[in-house]
Parts: structure tokens; sequence; C-alpha cells
């Protein structure tokens, strides 16, 4: 690996162990996507021979005896350790060269969300139960694999009798944990960390707040930390979410404006594109006005990204680890473009003597709303 970057890759059942000399050395690329909003993925490419390991610890082992083939992927760079992937195989792609007879093994997965997807518990009761508990319990089958709930209640609290009603299970644990999410304007994600073996599983608000990371630097000769960066400006993207709710009374629908800019979803931009359009949601006409506004809070957040950006680092020369699903600085692409941004996507590419990450970045407006961003 680079001079101070360091990979450690552990491969078991429910507790991965790091793996043989055999495989470090058959290991040609590592890739790992992360994006707001989906389950994070991952692919790791190996050379393949009819004698190799390979074939007993990744194939045979998957197949046949083991349901479950965790792996966990790690970087340390420049001392500080990050855990890019804890997630299971899912599946395996074998190709061969007919000319030189060299094949390349490539093992495909996702992150740890995919383990609540297997078995369907339709059915099962939660008598007085609201929705943050019915998470909280799902989520707790799965401390077998370190995973943490991180569960934010909501505004909207909703505990019937069980005289008058009994709320039961329906799919599997992440459809469910995801319709419960959706019905409040929530997110659900697993996140991989801080320590090898653990995760957090977030139930709650999108949020686009926090401290923002070391910022990225374009056109600032010696101090220029990414390879290429390239902005996009869609006033189009921008649309007002117009909630429909009807009113039990006189089953007249009453629409409700919802602005962009909410306590999660800060002006990350001094001047916001002028919405050209509307964005009528529907699928609240049956809720109270309380849960439309919530949801119609999530909608807004998507609809005000009308500016962008996306490009590539070499992490060895930035520093460090650019995660997504925070915000981060940029310094030195001029004044409509310059400021805070949320990342909303990265993409690692790890090959031997190399360590490159390619990112999107999303915010609702124009300038920044901040004198200096962290360097």
């Amino acid at each position: 690996m680079l001079k101070g970057i360091n990979l450690t890759l552990m491969i078991g059942p429910a507790v991965p162990v790091p793996v043989s000399e055999d495989v470090i050395n058959a290991l040609t690329s590592v890739e790992v996507t992360t994006t707001s909003g989906q389950a994070s993925g991952f692919s790791l490419g190996f050379t393949l021979s009819n004698k190799s390991p390979l074939h007993t610890i990744l194939l045979l082992t998957s197949a046949v005896n083991v349901p479950f083939v965790r792996v966990v992927i790690v970087v340390t760079v420049n001392g500080q350790q990050q855990v890019l992937m804890d997630g299971m195989m899912t599946s395996h792609q074998i190709s061969t060269d007919v000319n030189t007879g060299h094949s390349t093994l490539t093992v495909m997965g996702e992150d740890l969300s995919v383990a609540m997807s297997y078995i369907d518990f339709s059915g099962i009761p939660y008598p007085a139960m609201p929705r943050e508990v019915r998470v909280a319990l799902v989520i707790a089958k799965y401390a077998l694999f370190g995973v943490v709930p991180l569960v934010i209640p909501s505004v909207m609290i909703d505990m019937p009798l069980p005289t008058s009603r009994i709320y039961r299970h329906q799919g599997n644990d992440l459809e469910y944990v995801k319709r419960l999410a959706a019905e409040v304007g929530y997110v659900f994600y697993v996140d991989p960390g801080p320590e090898p073996g653990m995760s957090i599983a977030y139930w709650g608000p999108l949020i686009k707040v926090g401290s923002p990371q070391p910022a990225l630097n374009v056109n600032m000769d010696a101090h220029t930390n990414v390879e290429s960066l390239n902005f996009s400006f869609d006033k189009n993207k921008n649309k007002l979410p117009i909630v429909m709710i009807q009113n039990e009374q006189t089953n007249i629908p009453i629409p409700i404006p919802i602005p962009s800019i909410t306590p999660f979803s800060p002006p990350l931009g001094a001047i916001p594109p002028l919405s050209l359009g509307i964005k009528r949601i529907t699928e609240t006409a049956r809720l109270t006005p309380i849960q439309g506004i919530l949801i119609g809070m999530a909608k807004a957040a998507q609809y005000s990204e009308g500016v962008g950006a996306n490009g590539s680092l070499d992490v060895l020369r930035y520093g460090r680890v650019l995660k997504a699903r925070q915000l981060v600085g940029l310094r030195g692409a001029g004044t409509a473009f310059d400021g805070l941004y949320y990342v909303s996507s990265v993409k690692h590419r790890i090959k031997r003597g190399e360590y490159k990450q390619e990112f999107q970045l999303t915010r609702n407006g124009l300038v920044s709303t901040v004198g200096t961003v962290p360097v």
C-alpha cells in the first residue's frame, strides 16, 4: 500500500477475522460506494488460479457452508483509522482470459442492511408501541453483527391503545423500517464504524448540519488537493413542494406549501435558485397536517439541490478520507461556488500504489453563507 495508507481486510461469518497473506497477495482492487439515502456497496477484485485458496475461502464457503459471509474493509490514513465497509457478500463473478489463462474473481456485496432483507417477519404484533420502539426492536435482532441502533424520536408519536389497534410487522425488516421512516419523512441507513466490527443503524431525519470536513481546494497551486472538479447549476431542479391534506369534515383538499429551508437542511447557499414549478405531494391526503408537513419537509430538501459538483481526489494529497453524508468546505472555485456543500456520494477506488475517491456534492444555492471554511 501507499506510504501513510494501510488497508486491512477482514472476512468471516458473524465475526470476521483478518485474511491470510495469500488472500492479500491475490487482492488487486477495492471499490466502496457510499450514497446518501441508499445502501452502501463494495467490490473486491482478486487474481484467481486453479490452486488458489480463494476457491475455498470465498466461493465454496459462502455457497455451501456459511449463509452469511461478512466483509470488513478498514483503511488507515496518516494514523487515522476509517472503516469503509462492514457488509455481506452477495454475489461472485469469475472472468477468464483465454489467451493468458489467468482468471479474475470479483466479490460484490452490500452493507449490513442487506442482512435485514432475508427473512419475512410479517405478522409479529407490536402492542402499544410507537414507531421508534418498533424500529429499535427490529434493529436489536442484529446486535450479533455489532449493529447499534441510533433512533431519533419523531414529533409525530403514535401509540394507540391495544384495545383499539395493534400494529403488526409487514414484510422483511428492511422494508418495514424504511416504510416507518417514510411515514414521518425520515431516512434509514447503516453506517460502518466507528470501530471495526461495529455499525450504526441510523433512523432519523436527513441532517445537513454539523462540523465540516477539511476543505477541498482548487486553483490554489501547491494547496490544490483535488484532481478534477466540475460544477453544475440547474434551476429546473428547484421546485416548491405542495402537500395536499384532505379535510375530514368537508373532504376538500387543502394545499400547504413547504419551504426548502428547514432546521435539518439549512441554507448552504445565500442565493437559492428561483422555483420555476411546483411538486404536488398527493400521498399525504389521508394523513394529519403534521404528518404531511414532515413528509413535505423531507421532499423539499430533495427538490432544492440545484447546485452540484463532482470530482475526484487523491487521498494521500488530501490527507484523510472524505466521508459521505457530511458537510465539506470548498475553496478556490470563485464567489458563486465557494463555501459549504453536502457530500451526497463517495466512491473509493483502491489499488496497489493508488487510493483515489470520486465524489458528488450538492447544496441549495449560490454564494457561500460562511466567511471561511475549515482548512
